[in-house]
């Protein structure tokens, strides 16, 4: 199960977010994070499939929703291979995507 751990105006997402995962926390989707949340770092999300990316983005809409800043940043390898196969990467701010 993916953990969300607030720090400051960051979100440490660690775990999994597959579609099993995913199903779970949908509900939960607008209070997983406080509105002070600007960065959603995914460097210790260990998996994640396509559910999860549209999880992901579908917090970010929200975000946007409410006018709200919120950057997805430092994807992990396996998750870097999901945003270039679903040509994702505006989605995820440049300074995540550079040297990986």
């Amino acid at each position: 199960m993916a953990e969300f751990i607030e720090d400051g105006v960051v979100c440490r997402v660690s775990g999994r977010l597959s579609q099993v995962e995913v199903v779970k926390l949908w509900s939960e989707r607008d209070t997983l994070m406080s509105k002070s949340v600007q960065v959603i770092d995914l460097s210790a999300l260990s998996y994640s499939d396509s559910a999860g990316v549209a999880f992901l983005l579908e917090l970010l809409s929200l975000a946007k929703s409410e006018s709200r800043k919120l950057v997805l940043s430092s994807p992990s390898i396996q998750l870097l291979k999901l945003i270039g196969l679903y040509d994702l990467e505006l989605f995820f701010s440049e300074e995540a995507l550079q040297g990986r």
